[in-house]
Parts: structure tokens; sequence; C-alpha cells
């Protein structure tokens, strides 16, 4: 038996901060108390010395570009980030190449995680025009969830058949999770640019091809579809204030029909911020106003908004370095979504337990997540260790993407991971990644 102790900790979980230890036996999180003492000389003890202890963060939404992106990233790469960034759980999109459209690609990519990820894996399946026969053969209990994008995506994923969506809304009983920006509104935007710069358009124009109305008329569409077939929907990346008033937060998540999330970039940079990052924070939905990321703040933290994401999608330095309508869409987090938001907390903006509810907590809840995203008894030991007074600065030498970039990168951040376990394992170490395989499968609580 593998036995772990960690002492002296301070646990962040379930909207609560104590001070206590935590018994690890083999994969499983044994006892948590005030103080425990270790049985025997074999017990590996860790002394926390007063840091904190969050339960690993369950990213809802990652692209790692595996298979056939794999010049961007790959599952074992940025698997390697995420552990580094205190992500001990991710679930990734299906637009790769091949598209996860079908049951041997997603099994394809099963294979390829269980081979080589260095954090607990699941995927979403995608939905097109055309592939209804394949999503009902997905078995719900064992992958994530739907992904359909109602917005321009890679090949042919993009869902713009309104027969086609009431359909696949009515016909599953997994969560859907949608990318909701209305695509003839973009392409007229787009064309009116173009007319005007031609491909070269300035980056700060962005937000306004991508704009709040298309990313509203896309949201109100989804969540009405939703209300009249019944249908779990999940609103990804969510990007501005007005989108935030379709969500209530009158009810417990757990009883929640129709859910949202925002993610890292949403929360931290402005349009105001095009001028210094240039394409390098071009995301779709794109980066909007500052009063935008103020209201998107107020729904994180009043409930609207259910969980913070990632949407770590790598591109290489080479491809954003393009002209607007050649630069893709999409840029690195995983290694610092945690500490980013811990930043938040610095500034008065979030607690450190809220930060555990929508990281941790609310992925299992939304996802079903079996015996993850709490420090309890008898759940996986998936947690991470962060001293919040411990300053570093991301640069090129300590950033363990594949495609060697941050949006982060001359940034400061006062709080760094210095351990975090997996499965019980001891997995990452002040900036070393071990060479520790204790990845498994995420499983679902599902009927």
């Amino acid at each position: 038996m593998k036995t772990t102790l960690i002492k002296n900790a301070k646990i962040v979980n379930e909207g609560k901060i104590v001070e206590g230890d935590i018994l690890i036996e083999n994969e499983i999180i044994k006892e948590i108390a005030s103080s425990i003492s270790a049985k025997s000389a074999d017990v590996n003890v860790i002394d926390a010395e007063g840091n904190y202890v969050f339960p690993g963060a369950i990213d809802d939404q990652v692209h790692f570009r595996e298979p056939g992106l794999t010049h961007k990233a790959t599952i074992e790469t940025e698997s390697k980030a995420a552990i580094a960034g205190g992500i001990t759980s991710f679930i990734e999109m299906p637009n790769t190449n091949p598209q996860t459209t079908t049951i041997e690609a997603l099994d394809f990519k099963f294979d390829v995680a269980e081979k080589t990820s260095y954090a607990n894996y699941s995927f979403m399946f995608g939905g097109t025009n055309d592939n209804l026969d394949e999503i009902l053969k997905v078995d719900s209990k064992s992958v994530a969830g739907l992904k359909l994008f109602l917005g321009s995506s890679t090949g042919n994923m993009l869902v713009d058949n309104p027969k086609v969506l009431e359909k696949i809304f009515s016909s599953t009983d997994m969560v859907i999770s949608v990318h909701c920006e209305d695509e003839a509104t973009i392409r007229k935007n787009l064309k009116a640019h173009i007319d005007q710069y031609g491909e070269d358009i300035p980056i700060q124009k962005h937000p306004i091809i991508r704009s709040e109305e298309a990313c509203y008329i896309s949201s109100s569409k989804a969540i009405e579809l939703a209300k009249k077939t019944g249908a779990r929907l999940h609103v990804f990346h969510l990007s501005t204030g007005k989108e935030t008033n379709l969500f209530t937060n009158k009810i417990p998540l757990k009883d929640k029909k129709i859910t949202s999330e925002v993610c890292i970039h949403h929360l931290w940079f402005s349009d105001d911020d095009y001028d210094q990052k240039g394409t390098f924070i071009k995301w779709n939905p794109a980066v909007k106003t500052a009063k935008d990321r103020d209201q998107l703040w107020k729904a994180l933290l009043d409930g609207r908004i259910d969980v913070i994401a990632t949407d770590h999608a790598p591109h290489t330095i080479e491809e954003k370095n393009n002209v607007y309508t050649k630069a893709p869409s999409g840029g690195p987090l995983v290694q610092h979504a945690l500490v980013a938001m811990i930043e938040a907390h610095h500034k008065g903006k979030i607690s450190l337990e809220k930060i555990a509810e929508k990281m941790s907590h609310n992925p299992s809840i939304l996802f079903d997540v079996e015996k993850r995203g709490y420090i309890r008894e008898g759940y996986y030991a998936d947690l991470v260790i962060v001293d919040i007074n411990n300053p570093w600065t991301v640069n090129k030498a300590n950033i363990m993407y594949k495609c060697g970039w941050s949006p982060f990168e001359g940034t400061t951040f006062k709080s760094r991971i210095t351990h975090t376990f997996l499965n019980g394992s001891l997995v990452y170490h002040n900036f070393k990644v071990l060479d520790v395989k204790a990845a498994k499968r995420l499983t679902f609580d599902r009927k």
C-alpha cells in the first residue's frame, strides 16, 4: 500500500478553509482531520507548511490538438502543462483531424490518452449536420458530453440546420455544450471589414466582427431551443455582459437545466489589450470591452455563471503572427489558469473558496464526474498545493506548452503551485513534471 500524509495544510473545500492534515492511501483520500500521525516509517510525509490545498481543477474545455494537429500540441505535452497548472482532469474538444464525430475516432482518442496523458481525461463527442446516427450510439456514461459548434469552426462541424439542431436537442440526454456565435452576423461583419481593409484588418476590430450581437443571437436561440426540448444545455465561454442575463442564479446548480461557463481570458483581458498583445489574444468568441469583463465577473460571483475553464487552444507562433484573416483564434492557458485566478484573489475580486467552487466543485456537479472535484474522504486524491505568496514571472524558460508561448509572458504571479497529486501520486513538484503516469479515464455517475 502506498500511503502519503499531507501535514499542516489550509484545506480549501466546499466554501470553507480549514487547517488540517490529509491522509492518502493508494489513490484515495482516506482521512481528513485536524491532526493525523504517521502510523509507520513507510508513510511519505509532505509538509504543506501552512500553504493552501485545493481540489484539482477540472477543465471542461480544452483543445489538445491530437490527432492531426500535433505540430501545435499533443495530449502528452498539454496534459503535462495542465498538471503544472493545477488542472488534474480535462475534457477535450472534438475539432481535431479527424474530428471526433464517429465512435471510431472517439475510441482512438481514448487509446492515445490512456498511453500518453499525464492528467485524468475525457472527451466530448462532436455533433454535425449529418451524424445523428453516430450521436445516438454514444454511451452517455462513458463520455463527458456532446459538443456543438453554432459558430464557424473547423471542417464541417458548424451545425447550422435548425431541424437537425432540434432533433439533436430532442434525442440525447447528454449534456450539450455549445459554442454560440451567429454565423450570418459574423460573415456580414467580416465582409464589411475586408471591403474596407483587405486581409490585414486591424486586430482591434475583432470584437466588432465577432460582436456582442453575434454572441447574443446564438446564445438566446440555443437557450430557447433547450427550453422547448427539455435538453440539458451548457453554454461555453460567455464573452459579453448581455449574455449573462440569459442565465439564472435562483436554483442550485444540480437542478439547473441550462448552465454557463466563462474562460480565463475573458476575465483577464479586455479590448484595451489588443494594442499590446495583437493576435496573441485573438480568441473566438472575442475578448470584448472592460465593461463586458466587469459584468462577467459579476455574473460569476452571483451564480449566473457556473464554471471557470480555459478553452486552451494552442497555435504556433508562426501561425499567430499572420495577418488578421489568416491568424487562427485561440491560445494556450492550462498552465496559468489557477494562478491567474489566485492573482484575481490577491486583487480582491474573488475568494479562494469561490475559485475552488467554480474550477473544481461545479464542473464535477455539472458533468456528473465520479469522486473528483472535492477534498472528501473516499474521493480520488487529486490535490494541488499552492503557495499564494511566492512570486514568479512567466517566461520562455518555464512555459511547458508545445507551442512555446503564452499570452501571460512577462506577467508576474504572486502564487505558485508547488505540488500536484493525481490519484494519490505526486506528479508535479516545483516547476518539474515527474515521470509518473497516474492518469485515469474520468468516469461519470449517471443513471
